[in-house]
């Protein structure tokens, strides 16, 4: 059998976009604790590429695993799911 070649997805909340053409995103998901039964949030911070800095604070996106971009970047924005409300 040949394995395919999907990239991961992932969504989350932009938590900084300080940085040029990079967001930090924080992906969270709900685990099952083995001997308790109850779900926990677990989150992770990941940096993603921003080509254009169409992204701010708050934003609800979806991000795609691709090549290494820089150290600690390997991941690039897909699409902005929905923009943050400005107060």
């Amino acid at each position: 059998m040949s394995e395919s070649n999907v990239a991961r997805t992932a969504s989350g909340t932009v938590v900084s976009n300080k940085m040029d053409k990079t967001i930090t995103v924080l992906v969270e998901r709900r685990v099952k604790h083995p001997l308790y039964g109850k779900y926990i949030k677990r989150s992770n911070k990941i940096h993603a590429h921003d080509p254009e800095n169409q992204c701010q604070e708050g934003d609800k996106v979806t991000i795609q695993e691709t090549r290494p971009i820089a150290k600690t970047k390997a991941w690039k924005l897909t699409s902005i799911d929905r923009k943050a409300t400005v107060i």
